[in-house]
């Protein structure tokens, strides 16, 4: 009496979906085995998808029948068996050989003869057909969900799937992590190891309940959907769904990230200028130390030995104050600036809808060059790699105009509140030189300035701009409105405004306007 093997497989790939599950294709086998009178010695399951060779269960259950421990096969249909022409064309084989002298399916009729295996090869080339068939089907629609900027698969961490509508949106418990794990990253003050365990200590998990390590984070950090563009297998899309974050602090995080830099640890209190400070007179770094109740600055000379000497921490905090009052707007100087910032901000508005309308024209063409690029690789005039580098670029300077473009309709030009920050952030620097701690002087120092050197004892270090065109002014001059007694027509500031992209980038940053245009 011939002998078989059970054989049940269903893969988890989206092809199998429709196929019973391993424990009903065993129970059906079983029970046809019963009805035939068949002798089972052995019942072999797998989950592993038979469109490519090498399944180690199958693979096994051959062997076996080289060995003679069985005689045939019992399985659910052909395609239990396989996908694919080496496997398929293997079991053939086998039938030639009478390594395998019979193969029974309760959904199919097989023979030993050449005209059954001249129909068995075709259940396989069917089955190998539909497969193919359907990876195709799969691959155009994942082209179409990404040509309409829709996500093809499981949400990133911050969104979630929309079933019903098939698109991803914001993840109401997630997304304000994930814009601040941005923001908290930018500052550069926290390595990937403390942003992991300070996302820990949030309380932010995973999909699947897992803690969120780092190297999940540094991945999301480089994730530009966060900022509105999927990136699929190396090319880029323009994506549908709501952004998290704005492009600017995406690229700001990049530039964090690829500095290699570490960031300084957080100093205690009573060291509050150590770690940011150099050497003027070979660049090693400045630390402190507490002798007899005081705190002394000093090179650390580590590389070799310099001659500059101790500095108290008084006598460092003097200048430091000294520095802060350089740009200082007082509060009479802050109500005059503002006044005129406003008077500005509506001239400007009526000149934002010609700079509005001049970005639409550009995005505009963005979108036919992308189409024009698309064209060049369909038929074959450019490369995939040189494909997707240009399309990438084309998409990134699209996004920087679209916030460009939104900037300026929310805020008739997108100068107005930086402007007024900047200044609320000088008229502050009075109350940070006179009343603020060391962590507020140390700060301020840090974020607004660079290039921090200690040398012969005296402090020296750049304002950022536009910090440095307030600090030129003289502390003793009197803040007033420095206009003329005949002012201009707003026609004409219009036609400066107009102008404002020619003038250094620094000023169009903040929204000053210098020389005679200036506040002061």
């Amino acid at each position: 009496m011939p002998k078989y093997f059970i054989y049940a497989r269903k893969s988890t790939d989206a092809e199998d979906r429709q196929v019973i599950s391993i424990e009903s294709q065993i129970n059906e086998l079983q029970e046809y085995a019963k009805k035939e009178n068949l002798e089972v010695v052995e019942v072999f399951t797998e989950a592993k998808t038979a469109k490519c060779p090498g399944r180690p269960i199958f693979e096994f259950v051959l062997k076996q029948l080289e060995g003679g421990k069985a005689d045939g096969i019992l399985a659910w249909h052909p395609d239990r068996l396989a996908r694919n022409s080496v496997d398929g064309g293997k079991i053939i084989y086998f039938v030639d050989l009478g390594i395998i002298k019979d193969l029974r399916f309760p959904t199919y009729r097989f023979d030993n003869t050449a005209q059954g295996k001249f129909m068995l090869s075709i259940a396989f080339g069917q089955s190998k057909y539909y497969i193919d068939n359907l990876s195709e089907n799969i691959r155009r629609g994942l082209r179409e969900k990404l040509r309409r900027g829709i996500w093809p698969g499981y949400a990133p961490l911050g969104y979630m799937n929309d079933y019903k509508n098939h698109i991803i949106i914001p993840d109401p418990e997630r997304a304000p992590f994930i814009k601040k794990i941005f923001e908290v990253y930018a500052t550069g003050n926290f390595s990937l190891y403390d942003l992991a365990k300070e996302t820990q200590r949030w309380g932010l998990i995973g999909r699947k309940g897992e803690p969120v390590h780092k190297s999940k984070i540094a991945r999301l950090l480089q994730n530009p959907i966060y900022y509105g563009v999927i990136r699929f297998k190396g090319e880029m899309y323009e994506g549908s769904h709501p952004p998290l974050i704005s492009k600017k602090l995406f690229d700001k995080v990049q530039e964090i990230l690829s500095s290699n830099s570490r960031p300084q640890q957080r100093d205690k209190v009573k060291f509050a200028f150590r770690g940011f400070i150099k050497c003027g007179e070979y660049g090693g770094s400045i630390t402190a130390e507490m002798q007899k109740s005081h705190i002394y600055y000093r090179c650390t000379k580590k590389i070799r030995r310099c001659s500059q000497k101790f500095l108290r921490e008084e006598a460092l905090l003097e200048q430091i104050n000294k520095a802060l009052l350089q740009v200082f707007i007082p509060d009479e100087g802050k109500d005059i600036i503002f006044n005129r910032l406003d008077e500005l901000a509506e001239a400007d508005r009526k000149a934002s809808f010609s700079l509005s309308r001049q970005l639409q024209d550009k995005i505009q063409s963005i979108d036919g060059k992308i189409e024009r690029l698309i064209d060049l690789y369909i038929e074959r005039d450019i490369s995939q790699d040189e494909y997707q580098h240009k399309k990438a670029k084309l998409l990134n300077k699209k996004k920087d105009l679209q916030e460009r473009l939104g900037e300026i309709e929310k805020s008739g030009g997108g100068w107005l509140e930086p402007s007024k920050n900047f200044i609320t952030i000088c008229n502050k620097a009075g109350s940070v030189a006179r009343l603020g701690n060391l962590s507020q002087k140390r700060d301020f120092l840090k974020t607004n300035g660079s290039n921090h050197i200690l040398k012969d004892r005296k402090l020296s270090f750049y304002w950022s701009e536009p910090f440095n065109i307030v600090a030129k002014i003289a502390p003793t001059r009197k803040w007033r409105g420095r206009w003329d007694s005949n002012p201009r027509s707003l026609d004409r500031q219009s036609r400066d405004l107009n102008q404002a992209n020619r003038r250094p980038r620094y000023l169009r940053k903040s929204g000053l306007q210098y020389e005679d245009h200036f506040f002061f």
